[in-house]
């Protein structure tokens, strides 16, 4: 006995008759069926729950990276709106804040609404007037123009619309367009609205439905005498070159002016929309993770039943010298198998959809015939997804940790199962 028990203390962990016992389990004969269905439903599990969090959360990322893009791709990181009196000295103020380290533009602009209309149709616009230096700088713009041309904006009367708007309008580079205002020329009968036509420059298209929809971009000089502002404009657009440091240039930019002015910055513009997005996300998070525990608690289930199936074997075993580390080290690997592999696997599968996933959206719509991401419903035209390796990371590490947990306490019963009584009622 003394011989045996010595033995046994010298039992290595993790030895290979371990290893070797943990995957005859693991493969069950036609009887033990019935607990391989359980452990493939708890390998299932775990795939699907860590592939569904991995592209869940990736597409989340990529919703609120286009959206920022786009959003901070056409409206400044920061306003910078006048104080006490108008903004005539618009071209000083934006020539001192464009000298700011840090400060990548500063453009002045002419906000308006607008009924736009052609022979076809007609719908509200935002009419935005630029300098033709600034709008260049704008890559959002500049870079996505899809019909005519920016050349020679300042000198004519063009303007330039999205591409959704010309959609809706029928309209086409060269064809002309109608921009109605609400406030025109003062006559003895009353203000009445200003109606114009304006020949259609260029179309461009950044992605963004709302912006593609409802932006009309007009020369700032004609902006001005279209919205009866004699020498001042609304406001001067900042883009800096980082705005998650926004914080860090309000103070400079403050003092650049040179003048009392007041400063909105992109969070407090969208902050409705972007917190509602992050608790969006983090609810998603909290949902999917459930997924993960309940092929959690299907190991612990399955192994459960595992030890009750092979007390017989773990009383001969135990007999034969094997050591409780020994049982429970065996049940572990097996319980862990099943974590280990569905976690990787899910892995695979998720990051596999993540990098191919508008092509599988668009073969998706092909198959079912429907529209399966309308860009007037998720206000981008096709579907993001941005792999954030961290929080992948975080999402593995999470579900081997489960898995793990979910092995101890089967393992520690099978440990803790007297041989005697084992045998004697099998």
């Amino acid at each position: 006995m003394d011989e045996t028990m010595n033995e046994t203390a010298r039992t290595p962990p993790f030895a290979p008759f371990e290893w070797l016992l943990s995957g005859r389990y693991l493969r069950a004969r036609r009887k033990e069926g019935f607990i391989s269905v359980i452990a493939g439903f708890s390998f299932l599990g775990i795939m699907l729950g860590v592939a569904t969090l991995i592209i869940v959360m990736a597409v989340m990322n990529g919703f609120r990276k286009e959206l920022l893009d786009k959003i901070l791709g056409l409206n400044g990181h920061l306003l910078v709106q006048p104080l006490e009196s108008p903004l005539t000295d618009w071209k000083d103020v934006a020539e001192r804040v464009s000298l700011v380290d840090g400060i990548r533009l500063a453009a002045p602009v002419v906000d308006g609404q607008a009924l736009a209309s052609s022979a076809f149709n007609a719908a509200g616009v935002l009419v935005r007037g630029m300098r033709s230096a600034d709008l260049n700088n704008l890559t959002s713009i500049a870079k996505n123009i899809k019909q005519g041309t920016m050349e020679g904006f300042d000198e004519g009367q063009g303007v330039i619309i999205g591409r959704r708007l010309a959609d809706q309008l029928s309209l086409h580079a060269g064809d002309t367009i109608t921009l109605v205002a609400p406030k025109g020329a003062v006559t003895p009968m009353g203000t009445t609205p200003r109606i114009k036509p304006y020949k259609v420059a260029a179309v461009f298209e950044i992605g963004m439905s709302e912006y593609d929809a409802s932006f009309v971009f007009m020369p700032l000089p004609e902006s001005q005498a279209y919205f009866n502002r004699k020498d001042d404009v609304t406001a001067i657009e900042v883009f800096t070159s980082n705005p998650d440091r926004i914080d860090a240039f309000r103070k400079s930019v403050t003092e650049a002016a040179g003048r009392p002015v007041f400063l909105v910055d992109w969070r407090q513009r969208n902050s409705t929309f972007f917190n509602a997005l992050q608790v969006e996300r983090n609810v998603m998070f909290l949902i999917l993770t459930m997924i993960v525990l309940v092929a959690a608690l299907n190991i612990v289930s399955g192994l459960i039943m595992l030890v009750k199936d092979k007390g017989q074997d773990i009383a001969i075993l135990r007999t034969m010298g094997a050591s409780q580390g020994s049982i429970m080290r065996i049940f572990l690997i097996t319980g862990a198998a099943i974590g280990v592999v569905g976690t990787l696997t899910g892995f695979f599968v998720g990051m596999l959809i993540c990098l191919n996933i508008e092509s599988i959206r668009q073969f998706l719509s092909w198959m079912t015939n429907t529209e399966l991401f309308s860009p007037e419903l998720y206000f981008l035209s096709r579907l993001p997804a941005e792999i954030d390796f961290g929080e992948t990371t975080a999402v593995v590490i999470m579900a081997l940790t489960l898995s793990f947990l979910a092995t101890l306490y089967p393992s520690w019963r099978a440990a803790r199962l007297d041989p005697v009584d084992a045998l004697r009622y099998e």
